[in-house]
């Protein structure tokens, strides 16, 4: 892979490789973004194919979700370590290569396994995306760079469902995976000639922390799942306090460690930690409905898969529209307010969707989805420019990790969530998970209000 030369990218890239630059990372985060959410539309039409439950076939979701959260950290400062562009570069290469698994799985456990070493490569990506726009970007613009990305995720991750349709309307859900090979291909020829070189801190990753890392978010994601997949509750219990007690060894231990895993002193600054508690609560929220009302579509109202993606259309159209206002108003008024005015909106519109469950006629839900996608779009751009903007410019590395961290452990616990309103009230699953995710940003919007910017 060519590139720049370190020190030709200090203060960003000229402007037609700053493009091209850009253009690459933005092709391989949204499908990285696109492949945790996408596949929530054919959910219905899969568990049926292989024959499993719904609760159990919420692990096509959580198998790439747990993959991704449990690495995004470790391979962030192996980023550091190792240079940023090797580690988005290698991601998308597995990342493209267990998207054809996928596609050619001829089971449920075959399937399972391929997406989680797809969650792996999407971590890959994840994990050094706002790094490398440090590079791409010059100080005077940063804050732009970081806005463009953070509206490329967030409209990513609501469009999946329309993008969903689109490939459903032509094709089986195969193709769904499928699509990310040509795509992955180009990409990764894009990224080997436009994306700069970084410099590379010493030390080494400290594999305890990896391992601590590891079974604390995987311990207490399985054991919310196995609650969701009718399991024993003390087990499931044990296995979340196991996960939570093992959190806590792990941030003692980055106490002591001059470079840490798990960016503890990020985390002090109360701002900062707002930001990301409201974030993981606007992602939780709205994978909560993602997923409940594809099956309330398909399984209730008797919809094909094609018209369901349609139907959600509207969530990520109304957040394409305003994050990019939202980005510039959060220049000229205080982004924790502006974020708890989005949060609001969110919260009314999936009130309002769940009010509207039980009616035959699908219609009305177009201008409550729309309600719910500009709610999340003008949170999304304000909370993230919070976020990045808090942290010190030395480490924007480790803000950017928890950044995503963040994003994905709101949408694994979401997933989860809605797996136990499936195992435990089936026949209520849907209104359980939309008033359950209208709370959730209720208490994001309370948590907003309370920041102010550093």
């Amino acid at each position: 892979m060519s590139a720049p030369h370190v020190a030709e990218v200090h203060d960003g890239l000229a402007s037609r490789q700053r493009l091209m630059a850009f253009s690459t990372l933005a092709m391989a985060i949204t499908m990285a973004v696109l492949d945790g959410n996408i596949v929530t539309v054919a959910l219905p039409t899969m568990a049926r194919q292989f024959a499993v439950a719904p609760e159990s076939a919420t692990w096509i979701i959580n198998a790439f979700q747990l993959a991704v959260t449990v690495s995004l950290l470790p391979l962030a400062a192996l980023g550091d370590m190792v240079g940023y562009r090797r580690v988005y570069w290698w991601g998308l290469a597995v990342f493209t290569v267990a998207s054809f698994a996928c596609a050619l799985a001829p089971t449920f456990a075959v399937l399972t396994v391929a997406r989680l070493i797809q969650g792996l490569g999407a971590a890959g990506i994840m994990s050094v995306n706002i790094a490398l726009i440090r590079f791409i970007y010059p100080h005077s613009r940063l804050g732009q760079g970081v806005g463009n990305m953070a509206v490329v995720v967030a409209v990513a991750s609501a469009a999946s469902p329309s993008v969903a349709a689109a490939i459903l309307s032509v094709a089986s859900w195969h193709w769904l995976f499928l699509v990310n090979v040509p795509i992955g291909v180009l990409a990764l020829a894009m990224a080997a000639r436009t994306l700069p070189a970084t410099p590379r801190a010493a030390g080494r990753l400290d594999l305890i922390s990896v391992v601590l890392n590891a079974l604390a978010f995987g311990l207490f994601i399985a054991g919310v799942n196995r609650i969701g997949q009718g399991g024993s509750p003390t087990l499931a219990l044990i296995e979340i306090g196991l996960g939570a007690a093992i959190g806590v060894v792990l941030v003692k231990r980055q106490l002591k460690l001059s470079a840490p895993l798990l960016p503890v002193d990020l985390l002090r600054r109360p701002v900062f930690a707002l930001s990301l508690a409201t974030s993981i609560t606007s992602f939780g929220a709205q994978s909560l409905a993602m997923v409940a009302l594809p099956f309330y579509f398909e399984d209730t109202l008797g919809r094909s898969a094609a018209a369901t993606g349609l139907l959600l259309t509207p969530w990520p159209v109304g957040t394409a529209l305003i994050a990019p206002i939202a980005g510039r108003l959060a220049d000229r008024f205080i982004p924790g307010i502006l974020g708890s005015i989005g949060l609001l909106v969110m919260g009314a519109g999936l009130a309002l969707v769940a009010l509207h469950v039980g009616d035959p006629d699908p219609g009305s839900l177009v201008w409550r989805l729309a309600i719910c996608g500009l709610g999340f779009g003008f949170f999304q751009s304000p909370n993230n420019r919070l976020i990045i903007g808090s942290a010190p410019r030395e480490r924007s590395g480790g803000a950017a990790g928890l950044q995503s961290t963040g994003r994905l452990i709101g949408q694994s616990l979401g997933t989860a969530l809605m797996a136990v309103a499936f195992g435990r009230a089936p026949q209520h699953a849907t209104s359980i998970a939309l008033w359950g995710a209208a709370a959730l940003t209720l208490a994001g919007a309370c948590a907003s209000g309370l920041r102010r910017a550093d």
